[in-house]
C-alpha cells in the first residue's frame, strides 16, 4: 500500500467573527488550493481554535440564517453550543458531542453559545464543517443526528497509544453512527505521547487532518504543530501520525462528488438557476419559520 504525501501545511489563516460567537480560522474555502472542488466532499471548514470567551447575560452566537444543499458538522472540543431549527430540532451540542444537520432542500438555523456556559465564560473550541450533497440528495428531507460521547464508536490503539473516536465512516473494523449521503470518514485521533495512529482510504479520496491539541509527526518525518491543516496528496492510500506530545487530530475523508458547484452565502446547489430559486423559496417562507 502506497504512503500518501503531503501536499501542503497550512498554518491558521487570521481569525474572524462569525456573529459574535464564534472566532474562527477559515481554512476551507481559502488560499493555499483549499477550494471548494479541491476538498470535494468538503466545502467549507471553520475552526474555533481555543479561545476564552468572557461571561455574558447574552449569549454570543449566530441568528436565524438559512441552509440549502448540503450538511453542517459540529464538532465541540470545549464549550457548549445550543442551537434550534425550523424542522422543530433543537438541543446543546456538549464537550466531545457532535451535531449533523442535514439541511438539504431547505433549513433555518441558528446557533449560540449555551446559556451556562455564556454566564460563566470559559475555553471554547470548535469545528463546523460543511458537507456537500450529491446533486440527487440536494432537495432530500432535512434531518438532524445528535451524536453524543456514548454513541460515538470509539477504537482503542494498542500500545496505550490512544484512541480513535469514529464519528463516521470506518477505522479497522470500527463503524461510525453517523450515516452520509457519499463515502465520508471523519475520526478524532486522541493520542497519548508517543502513540502512533495508521490510517488508510482509497487514494482519489480528498484527505486532509488538522491538529487540534498538541503536535504531531507525519509519515515518520513532518512536523506539524497545533491548529495547523494538513492536505495530503491524492499519490497512495496510507499515512501515520505519531504524537509528538499528547494530542488531538481531526481527520477527514471522502468520496469526490465531481459535480459542479454553484454557491453563494448559505446556499450550495450545482447551477446558479438553482441559487436563484434557493434565494426566491427563502424570500417566499419556504425554509419554515424561526423566532
Amino acid at each position: 500500500m502506497k504512503t500518501r504525501s503531503i501536499e501542503v501545511i497550512v498554518p491558521p489563516p487570521a481569525p474572524h467573527y462569525v456573529g459574535d460567537g464564534f472566532r474562527v480560522h477559515n481554512f476551507i474555502p481559502s488560499g493555499y488550493h483549499l477550494d471548494m472542488q479541491r476538498m470535494t466532499p468538503f466545502i467549507m471548514m471553520d475552526y474555533n481554535a481555543k479561545f476564552i470567551f468572557p461571561p455574558s447575560e447574552h449569549p454570543k452566537g449566530v441568528g436565524v440564517h438559512p441552509h440549502r444543499g448540503f450538511e453542517t458538522v459540529t464538532l465541540a472540543y470545549k464549550g457548549k453550543v445550543a442551537h434550534h431549527d425550523s424542522a422543530g430540532n433543537s438541543g446543546i451540542i456538549g464537550e466531545g458531542e457532535v451535531q449533523w444537520m442535514t439541511a438539504a432542500s431547505g433549513i433555518l438555523h441558528k446557533e449560540y453559545h449555551e446559556e451556562a456556559f455564556s454566564k460563566t465564560g470559559g475555553e471554547f473550541q470548535m469545528v463546523q464543517l460543511w458537507v456537500n450533497l450529491p446533486a440527487k440528495d440536494k432537495m432530500s428531507k432535512p434531518k438532524y443526528q445528535g451524536l453524543t460521547r456514548e454513541s460515538i464508536s470509539k477504537f482503542n490503539l494498542p500500545d496505550n497509544a490512544g484512541v480513535v473516536e469514529v464519528i463516521a465512516g470506518q477505522y479497522k473494523e470500527v463503524k461510525g453512527a453517523a450515516s452520509t449521503f457519499s463515502p465520508v470518514h471523519l475520526q478524532n485521533a486522541k493520542l497519548n505521547k508517543g502513540g502512533k495512529a495508521d490510517f488508510h482510504f482509497p487514494s482519489h479520496y480528498n484527505t486532509a487532518l488538522l491538529v487540534i491539541e498538541g503536535s504531531i509527526k507525519v509519515n515518520e518525518n513532518e512536523a506539524v504543530e497545533t491548529d495547523h491543516f494538513v492536505l495530503f496528496e491524492n499519490d497512495g492510500e496510507s499515512f501515520t501520525i505519531e504524537a509528538l506530545e499528547n494530542a488531538v487530530v481531526l481527520v477527514l475523508s471522502g468520496e469526490p462528488l465531481n459535480e459542479p458547484i454553484a454557491a453563494q452565502g448559505p446556499f450550495v446547489m450545482n447551477t446558479r438557476q438553482e441559487i436563484v430559486q434557493a434565494i426566491d423559496d427563502y424570500n417566499q417562507g419556504k425554509f419554515g419559520y424561526l423566532d
